[in-house]
């Protein structure tokens, strides 16, 4: 899971296997280290089919309706977007780079949703 923060915009990229693991109502959890603390981050099922967002002792909880993130991850559908001011949301499938080889380090396209765009920038290449 990818996740970007800007102001007052949370934004989380998932791989096939864990829209299908969210779907299924299991947890995409993740940390990054630093050298003092941790922050971890978690896209879950809310209980109460509401969304949910907080932060609290370096946790980042986001929660999203079962309802959504099932036709979410049945259809073509590329994003959830929801706000809980002053935040919006947006959780999106994480597609294929269009730039072959312009990853950043540790990254890859295993596991990641067909661009819709690929073919028409293969043609426009070629």
């Amino acid at each position: 899971m990818k996740l970007r923060i800007r102001e007052n915009t949370v934004r989380m990229r998932l791989k096939r296997g864990e829209v299908d693991r969210l779907a299924s109502g299991e947890s995409i959890v993740e940390q990054t280290c630093f050298p003092d603390s941790v922050l971890t981050y978690r896209l879950a099922i809310s209980d109460d089919g509401k969304v949910f967002a907080s932060f609290a002792d370096g946790k980042l909880t986001i929660c999203l309706p079962e309802n959504e993130v099932a036709q979410w991850a049945e259809t073509d559908q590329v994003s959830i977007v929801a706000e809980q001011a002053p935040l919006s949301l947006l959780i999106e499938k994480d597609f294929t780079c269009l730039a072959p080889g312009h990853h950043r380090p540790c990254e890859d396209d295993v596991d990641t949703y067909h661009h819709p765009d690929a073919e028409s920038v293969k043609a426009a290449s070629a």
